[in-house]
């Protein structure tokens, strides 16, 4: 599939912003099956400053400085990507056991290759995804003895779906975990966040995905612009399979209709757009994204 993405954030500042810095998460990152073929930033006021270069994840960022006093920022991001179907199915019940993936993340005098050291980083505690015995006993019933990783990765994955509610006024971003998992309600961020504590509370490495989504619209209905959003979902790591990923929020294996931008241990590494100012007083934002396919 080809796709056309708008992502328009606006800031309007009852008071002038004296001094601005911005970090942007908003380059595709070209990985497998997924190639960047343009990309553009039209930014209003200009930036006194630009850089480009990646994150500590290996995400292309965009860092802007903005020196001269204004009271609206405009930030557009203009994308055409190309995402490819996987050759073949996930091998779900081909993986190895869940509990000897765990084990090959013990302690051990043998060195860790580098995919295993990369996927170390993802087994922790990140500020916005706690480890939790909790975590842990909603997860175990899809994690039965010698049960395949990928296996179980996908009944976690259901489960979640099927016993969630999305309801976008439930939860905000520093809403804790354990209140998400008490009230089973929230967006795609924290189902995202929910099925990654539980793995990582397992033992197991998760990263947290940020993207988009190809949005269908009813039935004789037009694509609305700017209708869509930023989309969450989950990689899990396998010793055999690679990065394998779960979209809890729909309950499918991604493939052509998820956009992948950018991933880290949770939504705080990848947020689309933060940054400090100095000044500016109350503001107001607004959001748009289109996702358009081409063919």
């Amino acid at each position: 599939m080809r796709y056309s993405i708008a992502h328009e954030t606006t800031y309007a500042y009852a008071d002038a912003v004296s001094l601005s810095v911005q970090l942007l998460h908003l380059t595709p990152r070209p990985i497998e099956r997924q190639s960047v073929l343009e990309h553009r930033l039209d930014i209003q006021p200009q930036a006194a400053h630009r850089r480009d270069r990646h994150d500590a994840f290996g995400n292309p960022i965009t860092v802007l400085e903005f020196d001269r006093p204004h009271r609206r920022l405009a930030i557009a991001a203009h994308t055409l990507v190309d995402v490819a179907a996987r050759a073949a199915p996930v091998a779900i019940d081909s993986s190895p056991a869940w509990h000897q993936v765990v084990d090959s993340f013990a302690y051990s005098a043998t060195p860790y290759d580098d995919a295993r050291l990369q996927a170390a980083i993802y087994r922790v505690e990140s500020p916005f995804v706690r480890v939790k015995s909790v975590l842990a006993d909603y997860a175990r019933d899809c994690f039965g003895p010698k049960r395949p990783l990928l296996a179980s990765a996908q009944a976690l994955m259901r489960k979640i779906h099927r016993e969630f509610t999305f309801d976008a006024d439930a939860t905000q971003i520093a809403t804790p975990m354990l209140e998400v998992l008490k009230h089973k309600r929230g967006v795609c961020q924290d189902y995202a966040h929910i099925m990654i504590g539980c793995l990582r509370s397992l033992g197991l490495p998760a990263r947290y995905m940020s993207g988009y989504l190809l949005t269908h619209p009813p039935p004789g209905k037009p694509r609305l612009i700017g209708a869509d959003a930023s989309h969450a979902w989950v990689s899990v790591y396998c010793p055999v399979n690679g990065w394998v990923d779960f979209d809890p929020t729909n309950n499918v294996i991604p493939n052509t209709e998820h956009i992948a931008i950018a991933w880290g241990r949770d939504f705080g590494d990848v947020s689309p757009q933060r940054g400090i100012i100095l000044g500016g007083g109350s503001h107001k934002i607004k959001v748009g994204v289109t996702v358009t396919p081409l063919g």
